[in-house]
């Protein structure tokens, strides 16, 4: 007699994936912001004058300390939600391709120039 293995025997434990996906997500995130910020720094004379955290660098300092922030907090918030669990990870590596492709293309001037 052939004995066929029940469901529960083939089941193979999954690793949770959740804190890797935190974090690449989070990085395309933080690349994004940057790219979106500096636009936006060069294209407005109060927003360029307000992100001046340090006279030197000019607006660069606020745009990237800013940028480091959101990715922090967005790699702290998706950690923490994601922690335990298995996510799509082709569907995170995809948006995360995307917002860095963005990220590429938004800082590029002739891009830049039609904003």
């Amino acid at each position: 007699m052939t004995r066929f293995p029940s469901s529960a025997e083939n089941e193979t434990p999954t690793i949770p994936n959740g804190s890797a996906a935190a974090a690449v997500l989070s990085a395309g995130v933080g690349c994004f912001v940057l790219a979106v910020l500096a636009i936006i720094a060069d294209k407005s004379a109060p927003i360029k004058a307000a992100l001046n955290f340090y006279t030197p660098t000019g607006a660069l300092s606020g745009v990237t300390t800013l940028a480091l922030v959101v990715w922090l907090i967005a790699w702290g918030v998706l950690e923490w939600r994601w922690r335990n669990r298995t996510v799509a990870a082709g569907l995170i590596s995809a948006a995360s391709l995307v917002l860095l492709g963005l990220s590429l293309l938004l800082t590029f001037p002739p891009v830049v120039d039609l904003f």
